[in-house]
């Protein structure tokens, strides 16, 4: 039993420290595909460890059956819905997949909670363990939230659900927190008969509060939330590995958490706002306060391919400007392809990245890397704004809010005081958008009235296609 033990603590020093490595391959997308796997072979090796190594009272898990079947099944729909989801909806996807994880560390405070329950009716055995308790609690409430909330980000991200907020809400919200932690430490002082009730009590605001948390926070503040969330569970489950001392489940889950956490807080810090103004300001969720307070822009001016292909050919430098529409139309392979083709001619192309660019962190990363665009190219948000100066062509392919002047000269804008990528210092601006509708802030963009700001409209792959077969002929 001994041998047997110390082979599953190899295994799981083995997944701890593939963990690590994975997480710092994943910094740069040149090796982000093997830390990836090599981090997935880690936690392989942990999980049949665990079902064939683990013992407890001389008994091993047993159960084979049900536990194969049910790793074949989620192997298979997980692989499924991988394999076929489109960059597009990547950002739904996370927020699901990560919703899962906070449902299942909820599940195991649920599982746990009812041996403690069952155990206090054995004889000399009168009162649950605080410290266990504890940790259940913990992971029963964190592990809720994030479960509702991912499902509602979820939502929101494929357009199902919309904002709602009401008056008094914030305040709502710090009721049932409270009420939350008032009916956790009843359970904790041991003084009431009827735990259960109280436990799944918990349990059901928690999840309420999960709903309320995420549900009035949306625009270009989604992609703060889907890290804190994940965050969230990744706390959830280091809890499950405090319950179960499991070495490999505590530290995966402390990485996690970790990673969500700072990320989070490097996306608030890149959004010049406090976690707090996140939370409480609703920003990108207020569409309904500004519908009514549209000024009056003038007009817009709208470009051709021809003259866009012949500023561009004779531009010395180029930077492209990626945002969720480049996304939608899955025209990376063809941005990509026009990049090469100006380099041809002699143009310096680069990329600016802004933070909160797309539906969710390093979304137009993955999205370029995906194209094999070169990593030293991508600059990100202060680099680019030294260069704007000096760049004869920005070209905004489908980004809207991460380039609205608003946000530095409109006090009343909901985005104002986020840094923005100050592509109208620039000789010439040329936006690619399918209309003039505003972005996901739901805010109309100054920038596309501005006089050095053209408008080239059309679907972002036709019209780089396009413009690639115009660019040849000049």
């Amino acid at each position: 039993m001994e041998f047997m033990s110390s082979i599953l603590t190899v295994c799981y020093l083995i997944g701890s420290i593939t963990f690590i490595l994975g997480l710092k391959m994943l910094s740069n997308p040149g090796n982000a595909r093997h830390g990836n796997l090599i981090a997935a072979g880690g936690m392989m090796i942990a999980i049949i460890g665990t079902i064939f190594l683990y013992e407890e009272n001389g008994q091993k898990l047993g159960n084979y059956a049900w536990i194969f079947g049910g790793i074949f099944v989620g192997g298979v729909i997980g692989t499924l819905a991988a394999r076929r989801v489109k960059m597009t909806s990547m950002p739904e996807m996370v927020s699901l997949f990560n919703g899962m994880g906070g449902a299942c560390a909820a599940l195991i405070s649920i599982v746990e909670f009812n041996h403690l329950n069952a155990a206090i009716e054995i004889p000399g055995y009168d009162q649950m363990p605080f410290g266990t308790l504890l940790i259940i609690l913990l992971g029963l409430i964190i592990g809720s939230v994030s479960f509702a909330g991912s499902m509602i980000a979820w939502g929101k991200l494929n357009g199902t659900i919309k904002d709602f907020s009401f008056n008094g809400q914030h305040i709502v919200n710090l009721l049932i927190l409270g009420v939350i932690v008032i009916l956790s430490a009843l359970l904790l002082s041991g003084q009431f008969e009827n735990t259960r009730m109280i436990f799944f009590s918990i349990f059901g605001l928690s999840l309420f509060y999960g709903i309320i948390f995420v549900m009035p926070i949306g625009g270009a503040d989604m992609p703060v939330v889907i890290s804190l969330l994940n965050s969230f569970t990744g706390v959830a489950a280091a809890c499950g590995g405090f319950l179960y001392d499991n070495k490999v489940m505590l530290t995966g889950g402390i990485l996690v958490g970790a990673a969500g956490t700072l990320l989070t807080i490097l996306m608030c810090k890149a959004m010049n706002r406090s976690l707090k103004n996140v939370l409480i300001g609703s920003f990108g969720g207020g569409n309904k306060a500004i519908a009514g307070e549209a000024k009056d822009q003038g007009h817009h001016k709208e470009i051709s391919l021809s003259d866009t292909a012949v500023i561009m050919s004779y531009a010395n430098k180029v930077i492209i400007v990626p945002g969720y529409g480049l996304a939608v139309a899955q025209a990376q392979h063809a941005c990509h392809e026009l990049e090469k083709l100006l380099e041809a001619k002699g143009v310096i192309v680069k990329y600016a990245i802004h933070p909160v660019a797309g539906r969710m962190p390093g979304h137009m990363n993955v999205l370029l890397a995906e194209a094999d665009v070169d990593y030293e190219k991508l600059q990100e948000m202060e680099q680019a704004n030294e260069e704007f100066s000096t760049t004869d062509v920005v070209l905004v392919l489908g980004a809207n809010d991460v380039v609205n002047p608003a946000a530095k000269s409109d006090p009343a804008s909901p985005i104002y005081g986020m840094p923005i990528l100050d592509v109208e210092l620039a000789k010439n601006i040329i936006v690619n958008k399918r209309s003039m509708k505003p972005g996901y802030a739901g805010i109309e963009n100054d920038l596309f009235f501005r006089p050095k700001t053209s408008m080239l409209f059309g679907d972002a792959k036709k019209v780089i296609q396009d413009l690639i077969g115009e660019i040849k002929n000049v």
